[in-house]
């Protein structure tokens, strides 16, 4: 492990061939694992602020987040065939809970959050009824549904219910149509990664897992929004994510993506055991 980080030190202070077509291909990857970002720390935030303002929690139906002109939104639903927002919680990019904003006032859905809420409620009917789901012990499901144009998925990310851990992977896409119709689903990775830490700086700073090919060659937008999520508690420099003929390198401590060719790793790491 100690070897792979000095590789990447030495990989950052030089000029790697194809760099700029490698960040062509991986900076859609690192955009939209950063909106999947947004949306977990405001529902993660979200829900403790809404569930100590509101007196009635035998209402909830649910929630969902999403981000509107640099604005993340958390709204809880309530119960029944006709629901209504019930609750709405603001952030702005710090997600300070104590300037978050908590309305309360019961209110139709806007036209976003009714497309956000038909593709939730399909996906996670989807969820329960299709194999292609496999569910973990110590971990739950996070549903979260995205609209970026006229793109819209359900992402669902496994979340860990074990203190000193980080589960990467059993995680899939729900990709919709403008009409809200399920048109593809699909396994991003194929198994579950576990990950323990201690929660503190760790020899080494860093840690990595690996990616079949039908994962793909770079890091997933999954893997960054959880990397973002837990990195604080982790108190990792670097993250590895190693495929057959790229090295992708999550900088914990500044939120950047590097990617190199194997060939390139290879070439840097054989240089570094021959200084020593």
């Amino acid at each position: 492990m100690k070897k792979l980080l000095f590789t990447l030190l030495a990989f950052i202070s030089i000029s790697t061939y194809g760099q700029n077509d490698l960040e062509t291909k991986t900076q859609p990857i690192v955009d939209e694992g950063k909106r999947l970002y947004k949306s977990e720390m405001a529902s993660w935030y979200g829900t403790d602020l809404f569930l100590e303002n509101h007196p009635d929690k035998t209402n909830i139906g649910g929630y969902f987040s999403y981000t509107q002109d640099e604005v993340s939104k958390c709204i809880f639903f309530s119960k029944g065939d006709k629901p209504k927002v019930i609750g709405t919680i603001t952030f702005d990019n710090t997600y300070n809970t104590k300037t978050a904003g908590v309305d309360l006032a019961e209110r139709d859905f806007s036209t976003i959050e009714t497309d956000l809420f038909s593709i939730r409620k399909l996906a996670l009917e989807t969820i329960n009824s299709d194999t292609l789901f496999k569910r973990y012990d110590n971990t739950q499901y996070n549903i979260i549904p995205l609209i970026n144009k006229d793109e819209k998925k359900v992402y669902v990310l496994t979340g860990s219910q074990q203190n000193g851990m980080v589960f990467l992977g059993n995680d899939y896409v729900l990709t919709f149509d403008l009409h809200n119709k399920l048109v593809q689903k699909k396994k991003i990775h194929k198994n579950l990664i576990p990950i323990k830490f201690e929660g503190k700086e760790q020899a080494g700073g860093m840690a990595m897992h690996s990616h079949l090919p039908e994962t793909g060659e770079f890091i997933t937008a999954t893997d960054i929004c959880t990397l973002m999520l837990y990195e604080k508690l982790t108190k990792w420099r670097f993250h590895y994510v190693v495929s057959k003929n790229y090295v992708s390198i999550w900088n914990c401590l500044t939120d950047e993506l590097t990617v190199m060719t194997m060939e390139a790793f290879k070439k840097i790491s054989k240089e570094e055991e021959n200084k020593k």
